[in-house]
């Protein structure tokens, strides 16, 4: 009924909203000669808000299409390599006239980014999938909008998420590497040593684990004491709807995209309001470098997808209620999941100082569980002044986090030619 609810108030408001583009677009218009008086600014920025407030958010864009590599500008071309109907996996090809002009002359080792599946679309790691294109061949798991999906497709589950992780990585081919940032790191370490019980030819040479979850015990945030104090069954009553039509998954159980925006939001309630004050007034001010950065930011926090109920209540049942990973409790089809069967799979952990996510020592405890791995192929690095985004994304990733990893990845990559 909340989805339902949901999609009549969106629809129910669409007459506020064209009057507020259409006096938008009046009192901004270069013709009013009242456009430019105190009156007609406050006006104008009052209808913008309110319309940016109350529109649909759709699926943001890459804008990805080129890449500094050197001094020269490398074009770069997404392209989907491989699909489900839960998934696609791109590939950013970058144009090998232009890296020879750069002066890449041999291959890059493969990365395989994965991104959350916790609410916002993969375009949200647009800045890492930037710093990672000068030093490597990158692939990143888009995932799907769950209300997107035809029930017709059937379930998508944990043990699903696992199945795509081991099916994409072998797309890459022999030992490409991993970097799981946030949601991803369980999932993700259990595909690595299901692949590594198996000497997989197309295990991972190295994974990288940013801001995870590995055991949600340690540290605890906000976020993993709402998981642990609520009952199980609070989360099926609560968290769950029905996708209503017109909507190709109508009829499928999802964890809503706006539930879980209404939760991101309401944790930093005072921080929003005044990021939306400061917009108001810098429309009023005609400083439109910062309201565009404002647009830029809200055009992809706002942008949210479903996720299926079986994959959400499995994941809040795994990882934040039962921690099965981190006690050695974790099956996948039959199969006990063992960590400490990895031998020859590098492992990296990076965590924020100040992340409110996922707390210091969360990621740090696939050592722990990966006990058979030579010390020598383990590294953890701790970021200082960095909360959650900060781990994958902005200037100390792109200067003091990212560096890392790529000198991590290159020590490691077997198919790296020096």
């Amino acid at each position: 009924m909340l989805y339902a609810l949901h999609e009549a108030s969106f629809y129910a408001s669409t007459p506020l909203r064209l009057a507020a583009r259409a006096a938008r677009d009046f009192w901004g218009s270069p013709v009013n000669p009242a456009s430019t008086s105190d009156l007609g600014r406050r006006l104008h920025a009052g209808a913008d808000l309110f319309s940016n407030m109350t529109r649909r958010y759709g699926k943001p864009a890459w804008n990805i299409d080129t890449v500094k590599v050197g001094q020269v500008d490398v074009r770069v071309r997404p392209t989907v390599v491989w699909e489900s109907p839960w998934a696609r996996l791109i590939q950013f090809d970058r144009d090998m006239s232009d890296m020879r002009r750069a002066g890449k002359f041999s291959l890059d080792p493969a990365v395989l980014i994965v991104a959350p599946l916790s609410g916002h679309y993969a375009t949200l790691l647009r800045g890492t999938v930037e710093a990672f294109l000068p030093d490597h061949a990158v692939f990143i798991v888009d995932w799907a909008n769950a209300r997107e999906v035809s029930v017709l497709e059937g379930r998508f589950d944990f043990h699903d998420y696992i199945d795509h992780i081991r099916a994409m990585l072998t797309v890459l081919g022999p030992r490409p590497n991993v970097v799981a940032v946030c949601q991803p790191g369980p999932p993700v370490l259990a595909a690595a040593a299901l692949m590594a019980e198996d000497n997989d030819p197309s295990r991972p040479a190295s994974m990288t684990f940013m801001g995870s979850p590995i055991d949600a015990r340690l540290s605890p945030t906000v976020t993993n004491q709402l998981a642990e104090e609520k009952p199980f069954t609070w989360f099926q009553s609560n968290m769950i709807y029905t996708v209503p039509p017109p909507y190709p998954g109508m009829g499928r159980r999802v964890y809503p995209g706006f539930v879980q925006l209404a939760s991101f939001m309401s944790m930093n309630a005072e921080k929003h309001q005044e990021a939306h004050r400061r917009y108001f007034n810098d429309l009023v001010k005609g400083d439109g470098d910062s309201a565009d950065k404002h647009l830029e930011f809200y055009d992809e926090y706002l942008s949210v997808l479903d996720l299926t109920e079986e994959f959400y209540l499995q994941t809040i049942d795994i990882v934040f209620q039962q921690h099965l990973l981190p006690k050695g409790e974790l099956s996948h089809r039959g199969r006990p999941v063992r960590p400490d069967r990895i031998t020859d799979v590098a492992l990296m952990t990076v965590e924020g100082e100040n992340d409110d996510i996922s707390g210091i020592g969360q990621t740090q405890a696939a050592h722990t569980l990966c006990s058979a791995l030579p010390e020598a192929m383990k590294e953890d690095y701790v970021q200082p002044s960095v909360g959650h985004y900060g781990v994958f994304n902005g200037r100390r990733f792109r200067e003091e986090i990212y560096p890392r990893v790529r000198d991590f990845i290159r020590k490691n990559d077997p198919n790296f030619q020096s």
